[in-house]
């Protein structure tokens, strides 16, 4: 029973002794009652146990207190006490910081109902001291307190990756304190909470990035993972947009599962939903498309957001680094897929798309760098792609003219007649194949000829400069004097040509062949001289049009030109002479044939270089005025012009190499070089060699001349 301590009292003068009230002293005074397991009082309805586990009591961390060290507020004329009492506030003792936060949290701010008080979680009197347990145990006990109110998230977390982790005691594995903390629980709508929308990623991060047990245990790499920091959605949440997707918006939050579990948000057959949650639009469009319609009739190797977008770094198609920006979505969206053999084999589709595209105008252009060329998505459209045989499809046979004018003002028709994937072969285009072949065929045939023709011609002039130098042969005597060749127009006729030419050479392929090794380098060193290229290659095109146009007007209407026109003539004696070059070069005779002013070898140049002027300055106009001639000849014979001009550059190039350059520059009897384009003379010893007859009408007009002069 509670000690009894005696009280005077004064009464009406008279002085009693009497006992005075009841209070409780300590545990031995408090357990005797609350020991009865069947003490009970009823509080608004409900029937509260007052029973005390004395031996729980012992072992608990508050063992060494007294039952008043926590229940105060007795009221002594009531014995034993009060049915209520003074509720108990563990915040007089636990005063910390950490324990502050508490009455600032979600829990003990809670209002509009009771709130979770200290005990909810670590319960009366068989108070576990929980910081001296290890971490994995601490884990646990949270988990089992906070299941108590918080079942169904529970149930989910269990469920999920972490939960599993946790229950197999994996190291590093996360449970309710590690993202809502422990006293300072507070809602995610809170800017300061954890799990708030701008602190989630950084919450999710400090494991899955800084934690060492946990990085050796995820498959990802860091720098994926990372990656996020840099993405689109990243970019608006720092700068303050709450609809962004954060870590949890994708992976969820306690359902947390990863990609490979058909169950998990992103897993492939989930992303779209995923992903739709915030893009509705997108998702729309996107499960109408020919990519939405096969993967969700099984085909699990279509395209899905992911595949297209990225996964942790999604950047803005305005982003230059984005796969989905212009410059970029050929080849790194659509190109992996649609030149995959494997792919195309297995879905039956043509796996050479991709190359076609990037061989035409607008893919070089894409190559190049141009961020306004038109790329796939342009025809084919983004979310939305269909597949031609749907007539909502913008590359259906109806849409297509419509399509091709969101770009080429005016489109009609003839835009749609032709292949819009160009492949030259027989199977496919037929026309282009033959005019390719063709051509082909004819490269081969003439340039090899010119250079089996050099080739001999170099081993005889060798062999005969080799006599020289050893003194088995002299050389012929002759005079000094010096003779024209080209007069002043003439040299710069031929700088001007020389310039266009090598101009439109150089830029040409250039442009064909953007990615090339002595290309690429000129992007990194002046970006403006490689964004230049087509305004040069024009430029030249229309130097050298304006050239020939002189040209032509100096060999019809000034005398000079007359006479060279004259004599660059073809005659019979060409085809004589062209053959007793060869026999002569093989051995078969020891006499060269004798030349006058142009030997066969000069007027076979100049009639191609004629000849390959009109034929590259005609495709070139149809080429450059694209608008105009795809309406008026049909995509198709755009296609055809735009071959010939390919194949006539490379026709060009080659014989200007192979045959001018020879015998100007490497002809043993020329080199290193010929100066007559310079100084637009030759020597007496340049004209016996290579113009006899030129030189000896030359000797017998002066001889003439002198001898009328005497008389």
């Amino acid at each position: 029973m509670p000690a009894k301590r005696n009280a005077f009292v004064l009464i009406s003068g008279f002085l009693l002794l009497v006992p005075p009230p009841a209070i409780a002293g300590g545990n031995a005074d408090c357990l005797p009652c609350h020991a009865d397991k069947g003490a009970t009082i009823s509080r608004k309805g409900k029937t509260i146990s007052l029973y005390v586990d004395a031996g729980k009591l012992a072992l608990s961390a508050h063992g060494a207190l007294e039952c008043v060290s926590c229940h105060e507020g007795f009221n002594p004329s009531e014995l034993p006490h009060a049915k209520k009492i003074r509720a108990v506030n563990c915040l007089s003792c636990h005063d910390g910081e950490q324990f502050a936060h508490f009455s600032q949290s979600v829990h003990g701010a809670l209002k509009g109902g009771a709130a979770a008080a200290c005990s909810d979680c670590h319960s009366t009197h068989a108070v576990v001291k929980v910081t001296a347990e290890t971490a994995e145990a601490r884990k646990l006990f949270a988990l089992t307190t906070c299941s108590r109110c918080h079942a169904a998230e529970e149930a989910r977390f269990m469920a999920s990756d972490h939960g599993a982790a946790l229950a197999s005691g994996v190291k590093g594995a996360p449970t309710c304190i590690d993202c809502h903390d422990e006293h300072n629980v507070k809602m995610r709508s809170d800017s300061t909470a954890q799990t708030s929308h701008s602190n989630v990623v950084a919450m999710c991060l400090r494991c899955h990035l800084d934690n060492t047990d946990v990085r050796v245990k995820v498959g990802p790499s860091a720098g994926f993972i990372s990656s996020y920091e840099k993405s689109i959605h990243a970019r608006s949440v720092r700068n303050g947009n709450t609809a962004a997707a954060t870590c949890v918006d994708c992976h969820g939050s306690h359902e947390m599962r990863k990609g490979v579990n058909p169950a998990s948000n992103v897993a492939r057959k989930n992303i779209a939903a995923t992903c739709g949650r915030c893009h509705k639009d997108v998702l729309a469009e996107y499960r109408g498309s020919i990519h939405g319609t096969s993967f969700a009739s099984g085909v699990g190797a279509s395209a899905t957001c992911t595949d297209c977008h990225g996964e942790h770094n999604i950047l803005s198609p305005a982003d230059a680094g984005s796969p989905t920006a212009a410059k970029n979505l050929s080849a790194q969206v659509c190109s992996p897929c649609h030149a995959s053999v494997r792919l195309t084999r297995k879905f039956g589709m043509a796996s050479d798309r991709f190359q076609s595209f990037s061989d035409s105008y607008h893919g070089l252009a894409g190559r190049a760098g141009s961020v306004e060329v038109a790329n796939c998505a342009s025809c084919h459209g983004v979310h939305d792609i269909k597949p031609s045989t749907d007539s909502t499809s913008r590359i259906s046979a109806k849409n297509l003219a419509k399509t091709c004018g969101t770009c080429h003002p005016g489109a009609n028709a003839n835009f749609t007649k032709g292949a819009v994937h160009v492949i030259a072969t027989a199977r496919n285009d037929s026309i282009l194949y033959l005019v390719s072949t063709g051509y082909i065929l004819l490269i081969a045939v003439v340039i090899g000829g010119m250079m089996l023709h050099n080739l001999l011609d170099f081993v005889r002039k060798s062999r005969r400069q080799l006599m020289y130098r050893r003194g088995l042969l002299e050389r012929t005597h002759v005079g000094h004097r010096l003779y024209l060749r080209m007069s002043l127009g003439e040299r710069i006729q031929h700088g001007t040509l020389a310039l266009s030419f090598i101009t439109l050479v150089v830029t040409g392929f250039a442009l064909k062949f953007p990615d090339a090794w002595w290309v690429a380098p000129i992007g990194e060193i002046s970006p403006l001289m490689f964004a230049a290229r087509g305004i040069l290659h024009r430029t030249a095109a229309v130097l050298l049009v304006l050239a020939g146009l002189y040209h032509c007007y100096y060999v019809l209407n000034v005398p000079r030109g007359k006479q060279l026109l004259r004599d660059l003539m073809p005659v019979p004696g060409d085809l004589r002479d062209a053959v007793a070059v060869m026999k002569y070069n093989l051995g078969f005779t020891s006499g060269k044939p004798a030349f006058g002013r142009f030997s066969y070898i000069e007027k076979s140049e100049y009639w191609a270089l004629v000849w390959g002027t009109i034929v590259m300055g005609l495709t070139g106009v149809i080429l450059w005025f694209d608008n105009t001639f795809l309406g008026l000849l049909t995509k198709l014979w755009w296609d055809v012009a735009r071959t010939v001009h390919y194949y006539e550059a490379w026709l060009a190039t080659l014989a200007i190499i192979v045959w001018h350059f020879y015998f100007v520059i490497f002809n043993p009897d020329s080199y290193p070089l010929n100066l007559a384009f310079w100084k637009g003379t030759l020597t007496e010893e340049e004209m016996g060699e290579e113009h006899p007859l030129e030189l000896e009408e030359i000797q017998r007009k002066r001889a003439l001349a002198e001898k009328s002069e005497s008389m």
